[in-house]
């Protein structure tokens, strides 16, 4: 079994297995007619399961075949350009090169002495996205697994400066439309069940700044103390961005701690020419970033950055054995010293072999597409009888509704675009998401991918029709 470990004596052994696997995906990148063949469960989970993972096969093309069967025919494909769901976007080939390296290398990020430059090559780029941000030279951060890690981090040194006696009288404001990671957050540590005061959002989903002085102001008033407020740089179901600026003025007057969520608007911080989207961004005290949402890189790439490093001292444990105090004094980088993780991927590697490659500019050219074709969308959506469009787009999501000619009921409407989207799903046609907006079921396109056109968002938009048609006459049908 020695033979499988990688090492100077497998190395050849090693390039042709990898070359093996990245053939096939190649193969499957190149021939892929759509998003998704429409496999159902019940029709994948047979095969699964008739896998004795006891039983090895002992040869690499062998399980590749098999993992045709079980995975790479049935994946749903993000670098389609009908793939219009959720948060996913095609990655980029010089991020997935690093991919290749670091599980090959596969550096562990919490120390120095299990990492040396790949500790030095994250510090660099969390410094790089400080200052795009525009964070002075006090600011630090740490990579993460995701946006809802990087804000239960934030909210935890939030709680910890803070200073409250206790922690029931600690309150959360966010807007109805944040991310449900903050009601998580605030249960994880420990927070009462009132602690998060969700603020209303106005026409375009952003949140009410004279709702929350108000919420601040009572919350002032009852002997509360106000923990964090949580603005949103692009919300999950709308991509619309909270007005910075002025949370920021009224965070400094409450003396509350400002956490920005930009897990999907932070490719604004490339851009060439939306970028004063997120003015005010750089007066927050932390701020959640999600590389493999609009930087186009591989799951996961993700990072908290904080205004002053020494409120990372929350997070900080030292164990003998991995990093004992005395290394600071020795100023020895530990990663762990800031992370809620130990063991940690070297993911920074992805995004510095990106900016080697592109240049983040390259980057910022391919968000802006994105953005632009959400106006294109827009247009399409606004101009099209067959549909209600929720609000313009700040980012690159539209959501929408199906509405019939001649059917008025509400609940049967929610039914037809619930049936449209799973029909859609099972013809593996297009990949699309749902929402509600005011109870009601409502579709949604997220647009990351460069390669989509108008002409795409216009076909899918004739296929949700047609199945949305097709479920009302059917039922018009029954009910006759």
């Amino acid at each position: 079994m020695r033979s499988h470990l990688l090492n100077g004596l497998t190395a050849e052994t090693y390039r042709r297995s990898v070359t093996e696997g990245v053939e096939r995906v190649a193969a499957k990148l190149a021939t892929a007619a759509s998003p998704f063949t429409g496999i159902t469960v019940d029709g994948l989970a047979p095969r699964v399961d008739s896998v004795d993972l006891d039983q090895p096969l002992g040869d690499t093309a062998a399980a590749l075949d098999e993992l045709e069967e079980v995975y790479l025919r049935d994946a749903v494909y993000f670098h389609h350009p009908r793939y219009l769901a959720h948060l996913n976007c095609p990655v980029v080939i010089p991020a997935v090169v690093g991919e290749a390296v670091l599980s090959a290398v596969n550096s562990s990020l919490d120390t120095w002495d299990q990492s040396a430059g790949g500790t030095l090559i994250e510090r660099k780029l969390i410094d790089w996205t400080n200052a795009r941000i525009g964070f002075g030279p006090a600011a630090d951060g740490v990579f993460t697994s995701g946006g809802s890690q990087s804000n239960l981090q934030a909210l935890l040194l939030a709680r910890e400066e803070a200073k409250a006696e206790s922690y029931d009288r600690l309150r959360i404001f966010t807007s109805e439309v944040s991310h449900f990671s903050v009601k998580k957050s605030a249960k994880l540590l420990g927070l009462g069940p009132d602690a998060v005061v969700v603020i209303p959002v106005d026409h375009d989903k952003r949140m009410h700044t004279v709702a929350l002085a108000h919420e601040l102001e009572r919350c002032a008033q009852d002997g509360l103390v106000p923990m964090a407020v949580v603005a949103t740089a692009g919300t999950t179901d709308f991509g619309s961005i909270d007005p910075l600026p002025e949370i920021a003025e009224l965070c400094a007057q409450f003396g509350t701690w400002m956490h920005v969520d930009a897990a999907y608007g932070c490719g604004l911080l490339t851009s060439l020419k939306h970028r004063r989207r997120i003015d005010g961004i750089e007066r927050a005290d932390s701020v959640t970033v999600d590389y493999h949402k609009s930087f186009f890189q591989p799951v996961s790439s993700s990072a908290v950055l904080v205004r002053d490093a020494a409120t990372l001292r929350h997070a900080t444990y030292y164990a003998e054995y991995l990093n004992p105090r005395r290394m600071v004094q020795e100023r020895i980088p530990n990663q762990v010293d800031k992370s809620l993780q130990t063991t940690r991927r070297f993911d920074a590697l992805k995004l510095w072999m990106t900016l080697r490659v592109m240049g983040a500019d390259g980057i910022g050219e391919l968000f802006d597409e994105v953005c632009e074709l959400a106006q294109e969308g827009w247009r399409l959506l606004a101009a099209d009888p067959r549909y209600d469009v929720v609000v313009a787009p700040s980012l690159s999501t539209l959501v929408f509704r199906y509405i019939p000619a001649t059917v008025t009921d509400p609940a049967e409407i929610d039914r037809a675009n619930l049936y449209a989207r799973k029909a859609l799903f099972a013809s593996g046609d297009a990949v699309v998401a749902g929402t509600k907006v005011a109870g009601r079921h409502y579709l949604k396109f997220t647009l990351l991918n460069p390669e989509t056109t108008a002409a795409d968002i216009a076909a899918v938009l004739d296929l949700i029709a047609g199945h949305a048609e097709q479920y009302l006459g059917e039922s018009l049908d029954r009910a006759s």
